[in-house]
This record gives structure tokens, C-alpha cells and sequence, in this order.
């Protein structure tokens, strides 16, 4: 019988460990799909209004305002992840992998290190790291209004995203809930 290595099991458990088990069930379910899954659900997206705040929000490719449905479409290969967040016409995508023990994303034009933790059986994420183009790390001190949280509550996947930054202000706040089989 062979077993997945790190690099090819599902990013969740591995970056977790233990605490993914005792997580409630549509969060282990979302994690632990591979291939390709679409989740269906809704949402409800607040943007900043400042100028920098919507440079920010464009580099990053965050939804636009307003409350609807929202699909996510998950596409789990090999250890990593691309995630496709479609909101009122618009994608925003996200590839995901881990390294160093961190949850990595790409968002756009930056890249996010998170620590992930569970959190009365919830799944938080904690910003440990950000870099511009690859490249240019910036200080991880800015990002401390940054941080995400998935929970379950009536059999659903719920999640809520906040960021915000220093000068620029709010950028996003979105939280929803997805159909979790």
C-alpha cells in the first residue's frame, strides 16, 4: 500500500496535523476533496473606498461589493490547490501549497504566508509572511489586520475574510457560507 508524502497529501491535514479530526464535517469535507469539487453558496462583500484601498483590492483581484451567490470551484492536485472564487461576474483566483509548514497563496500580484491554527474547532488564518512579485518582501507587521477564519454552523462551510491595511484602510470584508455534500 503506498501513502501520500507531504507535498502530495491535501494541504489541510497536512499543515494542521492532528487538529484537522476534530474539526466539524464540512470543513474536513472541503479539505479533503481531490480533484475537482464546486462549492455553491452566498456571500456578502464590503470594500474600501479610498483610493489606495481599491489599488490594493485591484492588484489583489478582490470581489466587488454587493451580496449574492458565490462559487468556488476548488481544483486539488499533487499537494496543491487552485482556488477560483466567482462573485457577481467576477474570478478571483488563488493558488495555494504549503512550505515551511505555512499555507502559501498567490493572490494576484502578492504572495501570503499563513499560519493556519484551529481555533474552537475553527480554521484561522494568521498572515506570516508577505512578498510583492515573488520578490519584495514587505513588512509582516502592515498585514496584522489581515486574517480569515472557515467555521461551520447548520451543516454549512462558512467562512469570513477581513483585510485592511495601514494607510490604505479597509479593503475587503466578505463572509458567506457554502453547500458543503
Amino acid at each position: 500500500m503506498s501513502t501520500k508524502t507531504d507535498s502530495q497529501a491535501p494541504l489541510f491535514p497536512v499543515l494542521l496535523g492532528d487538529a484537522f479530526d476534530a474539526l466539524p464535517a464540512p470543513l474536513r469535507i472541503l479539505h479533503l476533496r481531490e480533484g475537482r469539487a464546486l462549492w455553491r453558496g452566498e456571500v456578502e462583500v464590503a470594500r474600501g473606498r479610498s483610493l489606495l484601498s481599491r489599488f490594493c483590492a485591484c492588484v489583489t483581484r478582490l470581489p466587488p461589493p454587493g451580496t449574492g451567490p458565490i462559487e468556488v470551484e476548488i481544483i486539488s492536485d499533487g499537494g496543491r490547490e487552485q482556488w477560483i472564487r466567482h462573485v457577481a461576474g467576477h474570478a478571483m483566483r488563488s493558488r495555494l501549497w504549503a512550505g515551511d509548514g505555512l499555507l502559501n497563496e498567490r493572490l494576484g500580484l502578492v504572495d501570503f504566508r499563513f499560519r493556519l491554527s484551529s481555533v474552537d474547532r475553527d480554521i484561522v488564518w494568521t498572515v506570516a509572511g508577505v512578498r510583492v512579485f515573488g520578490l519584495l518582501p514587505l513588512p509582516v507587521g502592515w498585514f496584522s489586520e489581515v486574517r480569515a477564519r472557515e467555521s461551520a454552523e447548520d451543516g454549512r462551510y462558512r467562512f469570513e475574510v477581513v483585510a485592511a491595511l495601514p494607510l490604505a484602510g479597509p479593503l475587503v470584508h466578505y463572509r458567506g457560507w457554502l453547500e458543503v455534500e
